[in-house]
């Protein structure tokens, strides 16, 4: 296991951007292909003038995929290497990119379970019931349509696969530094973790 998880962080970043970049197209051509083009609504609009804007905003998501994850990585990373540099840790911001970059695998995963739900289980979703779901989230406790829609993103946000996400940030820490693991949380916890509740935070607050 120690084997894998250190061939894992220490693969070509470029190779596993591609692949990750592949991979999330791919599962985003068969949620849009396959869940949200069946849906009634889109079905009504497809003719329509707003059936076009539907198309259009479908491409751009396709396009905008390897830009959102440059611009996530970026920022993530430099968020855990400024946490390192703080506790004194010597891990460079490449490392920490690449880090990032493998610990973002884990979110195809919902993706998957999205996709299964709404083709095996709810097989006559709404556009609302497909942007409100989000699979082991906070999301299942609350009913989506009596809630204040500002309280939305945070509920899908706050999910097991974030928590996931956490301890594969701690495991390629660790790997990189070679440090006790409870010294890394501490790293992970005052940096990436503590920046993504004040951006929940910051959203619920603006969020008109």
């Amino acid at each position: 296991m120690e084997h894998e998880t250190k061939s894992f962080f220490a693969a070509d970043k470029r190779l596993l951007f591609l692949l990750l970049c592949l991979a999330t197209l791919l599962l985003l051509f068969i949620k849009i292909s396959f869940v949200e083009n069946e849906t009634a609504a889109f079905e009504f609009l497809q003719d329509r003038p707003e059936g076009s804007i539907l198309r259009i905003i479908s491409t751009l998501k396709y396009i905008s995929v390897p830009f959102v994850y440059l611009w996530k990585f970026t920022v993530i990373a430099f968020v855990v290497w400024v946490g390192c540099f703080m506790f004194g840790y010597r891990v460079t911001y490449s490392q920490c990119w690449g880090i990032v970059l493998a610990s973002e695998y884990i979110f195809l995963v919902p993706e998957v379970l999205k996709i299964l739900w709404f083709m095996t289980i709810q097989t006559d979703p709404t556009y609302n019931d497909i942007g409100s779901f989000y699979p082991l989230s906070l999301m299942h406790f609350v009913d989506y349509y009596s809630i204040d829609k500002r309280w939305a993103y945070p509920l899908r946000a706050l999910n097991l696969f974030e928590v996931i996400y956490w301890y594969i940030l701690v495991e390629g820490i660790h790997h990189a530094v070679r440090k006790d693991r409870k010294y890394v949380w501490i790293i992970v916890a005052c940096s990436y973790i503590l920046i993504f509740f004040i951006w929940l935070i910051f959203y619920v607050i603006v969020y008109k």
